[in-house]
């Protein structure tokens, strides 16, 4: 009799192959470890893909959002203890090297100059120096400790005798070949005017060449005689100042004008540097004089041929003249000086009587020279701003006593600091 065929029990897993149980645990875990490799979702239609995080764990990446940026604001002081908050500043991936602090540079403001005083506001404070103050052979020391000193009595500018009584104070090749003088006969040093420029120009100053008693002589001059025998005389006595007789030079001779010119062309020739030349009222022929001769006009024509002459050799001087006023000129000078066309007039108030009317031709000037005997008027004519100049000619020969006492009048004054 045949047997019955068993049905095997349970799940019938002890019937499967071990290798096949390998087979499939080891792919599970292959599986799982490699689930961030292994998109499982390519193998399933579109419609049914879904994100399952353990087999997929790459994440969904967004836009980068832009880095915020806080906007520091300067820092304000704050009061002493309190806290100031440090802004948190967002920066992107790549960090900039840390800036340096900024240097701050400190601009202190420019000096503002003390203001000037009235008298320092003066275009010029000159002092006149006779041509005898060289004498002696002065040397250089004394040249430049002199112009020292006027600079600190408040002086900045020397009108300097350079020429009178018809002879040079300096060596010339023109005196030399018209009158067989090389200069007037006192000793002096041939740099001694050299030294003076070049000392007043290192203190700031100007230096005016003085050509003292113009075109009149005296009888101690080493030219009279020579003037007689040529007859270059205007006869008569000119008597314009009491004590000495002089004798005036006649310009109206060429000769004696071309003397004249010549003398000056070279002259600023040969001081280049020079600021400028002043002649004063000897430039001018008393109207006393006999044979009530009108010069006017022939004096015009002589001045401005000496001026176009010197321009033409050196026009950075100027030239100036120290006269009466227009008026008193004219008159009793024939010297039309407002025909001239020179550059600065400076007028002489050297009388104190009408000494404020010669204020009104002042006023329309250069400005003024006085001796000491207008001391009394010192403040006054400092004060006035309309005043634009005053030059002082020491009448008392003293010209280092008188420029004190000038800086002691202005310091008291307080038109000095």
């Amino acid at each position: 009799m045949s047997q019955k065929k068993t049905e095997p029990n349970g799940c019938g897993c002890a019937n499967i192959p071990f290798s096949l149980i390998l087979v499939i645990v080891g792919g599970g875990y292959g599986l799982f470890t490699q689930r961030g490799n292994f998109d499982i979702s390519k193998f399933l239609p579109q419609n049914q893909q879904v994100t399952i995080p353990i087999l997929n764990s790459t994440p969904i990446v967004a836009a980068t959002p832009t880095p915020i940026q806080t906007i520091v604001p300067p820092l304000i002081s704050s009061p002493i203890g309190a806290t100031t908050p440090t802004p948190v500043v967002s920066t992107p991936t790549n960090i900039s090297p840390t800036p340096q602090p900024t240097l701050i540079k400190t601009i202190l403001p420019p000096k503002t100059p003390s203001a000037q005083t009235p008298w320092q506001k003066k275009v010029i404070r000159g002092i006149y120096l006779s041509r005898y103050q060289v004498t002696n052979n002065a040397d250089e020391q004394t040249i430049r400790q002199r112009v020292r000193y006027y600079h600190k009595q408040g002086f900045n500018t020397i009108i300097h005798g350079v020429w009178g009584n018809g002879c040079t104070m300096y060596n010339s090749q023109v005196m030399q070949k018209t009158l067989g003088l090389q200069s007037c006969p006192n000793l002096f040093q041939d740099q001694w005017l050299n030294w003076l420029i070049d000392e007043a120009h290192k203190q700031g100053m100007q230096v005016h060449a003085y050509f003292e008693k113009g075109i009149k002589i005296d009888k101690n001059s080493p030219i009279f005689d020579l003037a007689i025998a040529r007859k270059w005389i205007v006869p008569g006595i000119d008597k314009t100042y009491s004590g000495i007789d002089h004798y005036v030079l006649d310009v109206e001779i060429p000769e004696v004008a071309n003397l004249f010119e010549n003398i000056l062309v070279e002259f600023v020739k040969k001081y280049p540097k020079i600021d400028a030349v002043q002649w004063d009222d000897y430039l001018g022929y008393h109207a006393e004089l006999p044979g009530k001769v009108d010069r006017t006009s022939k004096l015009t024509a002589f001045v401005k041929q000496m001026i176009g002459g010197m321009k033409q050799a050196n026009l950075n001087v100027s030239f100036d003249i120290c006269h009466h006023n227009p008026y008193w000129a004219k008159r009793y000078f024939a010297a039309d000086w407002e025909q001239w066309n020179v550059d600065r007039v400076f007028i002489q108030a050297y009388n104190d009587a009408n000494f404020q009317e010669e204020l009104n031709y002042v006023k329309n000037s250069a400005g003024i020279a006085i001796t000491e005997t207008q001391f009394h008027r010192l403040q006054e004519l400092v004060n006035n701003p309309e005043i634009k100049s005053v030059l002082v000619f020491p009448i008392s020969g003293k010209p280092e006593a008188t420029a004190s006492n000038v800086n002691s009048l202005i310091t008291k004054s307080g038109s000095l600091p």
